[in-house]
């Protein structure tokens, strides 16, 4: 395992450090600061990482999916692990859903709405065809049983009940779902309305990544809500509906999301799950039958889980090394990473990682904390995983008058006689 170190002096140059310098410490460096350079590390993590026999380290193609359009990614990097025409816009049926359970939790978490809030059913949701919730016309309903009765049972009345209760009307919220689509990148993706129920002139369409985008900002964004997408019953007005996701009850690793279906689309599902530290999301457009949704979602969680891995490149606030500051109260500054960093790679491929840091030309004081003064690049065969500023971790203050002339007559004689 090497590391390129990358660093500015009058003269920029490379250098090579061999493992057993990587892994003197924590905070790993090939030599002592010098007077204009600084020098990469690997994060901790890294250095202690082992690479596997070659055997361990095969990662196989990916399995055959039997989908119009699909795509797994890690939900934590957002890396896209597989995917196949996951740009196509298609129709997402029941899935459109997730994006109004969605805003509905935006709106109670940002203080908008409670779970406690009534609802009143209108006509027009009581007569919504498809799935329905089974409320009753203009009856009250609490949104938490609402969100259940979307998220659940895939209530069309319910969808509907939620969007006039946002917004007024069903016309008017498909407007907000289409805000809350582009403030998310969601550009392939239109609604019209709230239910996923397609007719000639009232349909939606959205993308495998644009789902894929929605299910990782409803988990990430509104994880106090999340955990309802796990639930495999609802009871309502007397009827209990058991939720439509079969994975759930195959799979333990398996927490959400929603499925869909209709003519026109097919059998639909995004699927999520977490093992090992790692979670992954699906999606799979436009499949034959019930079964095979949850089949071809199931490869996918295999094929992740098996063969790929979240790995932790910098737990935040971490330094790296640190620099030489001329004409400052101190003669160098820590430089590191302030935020935590992950990385999808392949399984066993930790040991092959490498860092490289890299310092742009003299830093002279003052310094600001948090000043950016160069960069990061983790490679993994020659592919750039994770590319990032490095920054002061403290201020260095401007030194004193003789302070500054001694730095500067060393730094003169330096490029001298460089």
């Amino acid at each position: 395992m090497t590391a390129t170190v990358t660093h500015s002096t009058p003269r920029q140059h490379s250098r090579r450090c061999g493992p057993a310098e990587l892994l003197r410490s924590l905070a790993l460096s090939c030599s002592a600061v010098v007077l204009a350079g600084v020098v990469a590390v690997l994060p901790a993590s890294l250095a202690t990482a082992q690479p596997q026999s070659q055997a361990q380290a095969i990662i196989p193609r990916a399995p055959e999916i039997a989908a119009t359009a699909y795509i797994m990614i890690d939900a934590r990097t957002g890396k896209v692990i597989v995917e196949h025409n996951a740009d196509e816009q298609l129709p997402p049926a029941s899935l459109t859903k997730i994006m109004t359970a969605y805003i509905a939790e935006v709106e109670i978490d940002n203080g908008n709405m409670k779970l406690t809030d009534e609802v009143h059913i209108s006509e027009k949701a009581w007569r919504t065809q498809g799935s329905k919730m089974f409320v009753d016309l203009n009856s009250k309903v609490s949104v938490e049983d609402i969100l259940r009765g979307i998220i659940i049972q895939s209530g069309n009345d319910a969808s509907v009940a939620m969007a006039e209760h946002l917004a007024g009307s069903e016309d008017a919220f498909a407007d907000m779902m289409n805000q809350h689509a582009q403030l998310l990148g969601m550009t392939n993706s239109y609604f019209m309305n709230s239910s996923g129920l397609d007719t000639d002139d009232n349909y939606n369409i959205m993308s495998a990544r644009d789902l894929a985008i929605l299910a990782r900002a409803t988990i990430q964004e509104h994880p106090a809500h999340y955990g309802i997408y796990a639930e495999r019953e609802f009871t309502y007005n007397g009827i209990s509906q058991p939720n439509r996701n079969t994975l759930l009850f195959r799979d333990r690793n398996i927490d959400g999301m929603k499925t869909g279906w209709t003519t026109a689309a097919g059998y639909c599902l995004v699927a999520s799950g977490e093992r090992d530290g790692m979670r992954l999301i699906t999606v799979v457009l436009g499949t034959a039958s019930e079964d095979a949704r949850a089949a071809e979602s199931q490869k996918l969680m295999t094929y992740g889980f098996r063969y790929f891995e979240t790995h932790q490149l910098y737990r935040g606030d971490e330094v790296l090394t640190s620099a030489k500051v001329w004409s400052g109260r101190e003669n160098a500054v820590d430089v590191g990473v302030t935020e935590e960093v992950f990385i999808t790679i392949p399984r066993g491929k930790a040991g092959e990682l490498q860092a490289s840091l890299s310092i742009e030309g003299t830093i002279t004081a003052a310094v600001a904390q948090g000043q950016v003064l160069g960069t990061v690049n983790i490679t993994l065969d020659d592919e750039i995983l994770y590319h990032g500023n490095v920054v002061a971790m403290q201020a260095v203050e401007r030194g004193g008058f003789f302070k500054r002339l001694i730095d500067f007559l060393t730094m003169f004689f330096i490029n001298l006689f460089s």
